[in-house]
């Protein structure tokens, strides 16, 4: 029987050799040629990919594939950050792009994400089309495409997407400041973009896992605190304000201040946009996820501009991006984008804006933290997975319909359902919680109002899980 091929927030990703096999891959980009096909010619599509195991191998195979589905495909022959291939996509006006990468999973793993027209992840109405197609291929294998009489068309998709980084980013205040900087590559698509970039610019920028290993140095390309020890030994060596860092495909970012201190992607998000407001003036509007921190609801207030609070799911930012209607969106899993990019997730774009912010306010994130938390009050979020037992799980998600007045005897004073359940307590802290749509676990997603409340609220959401 045929693997049954879902979509998620972020694309199609499973385990290379177990269900991410070329036979599937082959059902997938049939999938997603027969959706290219109901739509306006010419029926073009980027394939790109990021430095995963055999990935110039399933590029080729996906380009042979669309052909044969006479879909023209256009080859980005070297691993390319998902926001510079989905600006490619933008520029070049094709019909969409193929992605291989499963972003920071571990190097067992592999995926492929597939932007529309408008550069933005598919939306869930655009992935259903192509599950139904590849559920109609059946059981009956897709054959490989014929190898092509000459070359695929191929594109560089870096250039024209440097040059826009340096119409985002003021590189020059970040040199005429003097402040060095360490850049995490993490092993991912990301490398020689942002290190390139402050070089040029004459800013003294040191590297760490900027070259290849498919192996990711045998764990997940992810930018987190735990995993962040050899750039922040870097910073310490060369005296760096600032260390930024990407995940696999570049998409996420990681940010450590100048003491060695991981900042979480909540704050910076909430930090560039009260920057953004001061030095840009814009102040067209805020996106956030149900799940990420309501100091962004409070800066909004503050700057009295239009709040937008969407599912999790970057497209749903990325809606919002392609109609004007923000300055800059976010998710608290490390995903941000600003108002003329890409209405995707970019981790590029997001370092090089901290590096400039640091730069231009002449604080460490720490200090301006405290800044953030004297206009607005103080914020302190925590995630955490709570794994459940299948039986628990089916009991949890009954639990869930209801409207809970009470979460540890503390009065709940609103309940939000734009995605799980999020109660709000009547001190401004509140709880989120978000079944997984692929394993037995619930996130608890938790943010207290004061550093000595935390155990005790995480406490809580964990009680409710388990009572």
């Amino acid at each position: 029987m045929a693997t049954a091929i879902k979509f998620g927030t972020s694309g199609w990703r499973a385990i290379v050799a177990d269900e991410f096999t070329v036979a599937n891959i082959r059902r997938a980009v049939a999938g997603i040629a027969a959706y290219v096909k109901t739509q306006p010619e010419p029926h073009r599509v980027l394939v790109g990919r990021d430095p995963r195991f055999l990935g110039e191998s399933f590029v080729d195979e996906t380009a042979r594939v669309l052909a044969a589905h006479n879909v023209t495909p256009i080859v980005i022959p070297d691993a390319a950050p998902t926001p510079a291939i989905a600006y490619a996509v933008r520029q070049l006006k094709t019909s969409g792009a193929i992605n291989f990468t499963a972003s920071h999973n571990p190097p067992e793993y592999n995926g492929i994400k597939f932007s529309t027209h408008d550069g933005a992840p598919a939306l869930p109405e655009v992935t259903k089309q192509i599950e139904a197609a590849i559920a109609a291929l059946g059981d009956t294998p897709v054959p490989a495409g014929p190898v092509p009489a000459k070359p695929f068309e191929t594109v560089d998709v870096k250039t024209d997407f440097m040059k826009r980084l340096k119409e985002l980013v003021d590189l020059k205040v970040i040199a005429k400041s003097g402040i060095k900087v360490v850049y995490d590559a993490f092993w991912g698509a990301g490398a020689g973009y942002s290190s390139d970039l402050l070089r040029e610019s004459g800013v003294t920028v040191e590297t760490v896992h900027e070259y290849r290993d498919v192996l990711f140095g045998g764990h997940a390309p992810e930018p987190d605190d735990h995993l962040l020890g050899d750039a922040k030994k870097k910073m310490m060596e060369i005296g760096a304000a600032i260390g930024i860092a990407t995940d696999g495909d570049a998409d996420r970012f990681g940010i450590v201040d100048g003491d060695g201190t991981f900042i979480q992607p909540n704050y910076i998000i909430a930090l560039l946009f009260d920057y953004l407001v001061e030095t840009r003036g814009w102040k067209s509007g805020v996106a956030k996820s149900v799940a990420t921190t309501n100091l962004i609801n409070a800066l909004a207030e503050y700057h009295d501009v239009p709040l937008y609070e969407t599912p999790v799911g970057f497209k749903y930012i990325g809606e919002l991006i392609i109609a004007d209607k923000i300055a800059i969106g976010g998710e608290e899993s490390a995903g941000l984008t600003i108002r003329g990019h890409v209405p995707e997730k970019d981790g590029v774009v997001a370092g090089l804006l901290v590096a400039e912010m640091v730069a231009r306010r002449g604080k460490s994130l720490g200090v301006q933290l405290k800044e953030l938390f004297g206009k607005v009050g103080s914020y302190y979020p925590v995630r955490e997975n709570f794994h459940l037992t299948p039986e628990r799980k089916a009991a949890f998600t009954e639990k869930l319909k209801s409207d809970p007045t009470e979460l540890s005897g503390r009065k709940v004073v609103e309940v939000v359902r734009t995605d799980g359940l999020k109660l709000i307590l009547d001190d401004g802290s509140w709880v989120c919680y978000r079944l997984s749509g692929t394993e037995p676990v619930v996130r608890a997603y938790t943010e207290a109002r004061s550093e000595a409340d935390m155990e005790a609220l995480s406490a809580a959401a964990k009680e409710f899980v388990v009572q």
